[in-house]
């Protein structure tokens, strides 16, 4: 297994937390007045935020800087990896169920 740098790790967790709200690289860098182009490189692991960045991109996320380095275990990443193919799953299931309801509704229409 590979270990990751602290510029990795920062960028794994920017984009993350970024994606939990639901916001693009437009909307958080607007959030933590940074240029676009600043949150696109440090995502990517080519700029390292000082530590007055690191705490508007923190504040931006709703998350306390320190949470920006946090490193999960491999159980975790496990653990994770599974959720995230159980709700996919899952998801896929209720759309299948849905389609297939509402195709029966618009058959069981046309015979009426």
């Amino acid at each position: 297994m590979q270990t990751k740098g602290i510029k990795e790790v920062l960028a794994r967790n920017l984009k993350i937390n970024r994606l939990k709200l639901g916001l693009t690289q437009e909307k958080l860098s607007e959030k933590a007045d940074i240029s676009t182009h600043y949150l696109a490189m440090v995502e990517l692991a080519r700029k390292f935020p000082s530590a007055g960045m690191l705490e508007r991109l923190a504040s931006a996320l709703e998350v306390e800087p320190h949470e920006l380095f946090y490193m999960p275990s491999v159980a975790e990443n496990a653990l994770n990896r599974l959720q995230e193919t159980v709700a996919a799953n899952i998801e896929r299931i209720v759309a299948e169920a849905i389609k297939r309801t509402l195709s029966e509704n618009c058959k069981a229409k046309d015979k009426a």
